[in-house]
């Protein structure tokens, strides 16, 4: 399995899924990134996403979550599909808030790690769980996994 991203340009997530862009919620960057899957496990029956931002430990004190997902059916995700799709529920983000949470590194550039897990089945989960429980549930049903990097400008 690979992941890629129309969002990514030499290495960089575009400006505008983070704080240089112009699409904002409660102060937080709302337009959520591009993704393709390519290649899937035949078995898979859905995918899991974590977004996140492990840089952040040095200022927040932990990884900062942007994104969490689970039950995506399907291999193209489009640019800002988390407050457009139905079709895969979203949990809990670093903001507090179930939807997409763009980047804002606040100190220097940061690298931001978009985790896809295809999975051997749909996960029993309700809106707005958090990353504890979407790893839990997906134990055992893990068939593989791919981990898609790229830095954001501060």
């Amino acid at each position: 399995m690979r992941v890629t991203s129309t969002g990514i340009q030499d290495g960089h997530w575009e400006l505008k899924y983070g704080k240089h862009g112009k699409d904002f919620i409660d102060g937080v960057p709302a337009l959520s990134v591009p993704f393709a899957i390519h290649n899937r496990p035949e078995q898979t029956k859905s995918y899991a996403i974590i977004l996140k931002d492990d840089d952040a430990v040095k200022v927040a004190g932990f990884p900062w979550i942007h994104w969490l997902v689970a039950n995506l059916g399907y291999d193209n995700v489009a640019e800002g599909e988390s407050r457009s799709d139905n079709d895969f529920i979203q949990g809990k983000n670093s903001w507090g808030f179930n939807y997409y949470g763009g980047m804002m590194p606040p100190d220097r550039p940061h690298r931001y790690d978009l985790h896809v897990y295809a999975l051997d089945a749909p996960l029993p989960l309700a809106e707005g769980f958090d990353e504890t429980e979407l790893r839990a549930a997906m134990k055992g049903h893990i068939l593989e996994e791919y981990t898609l990097s790229a830095m954001y400008r501060n």
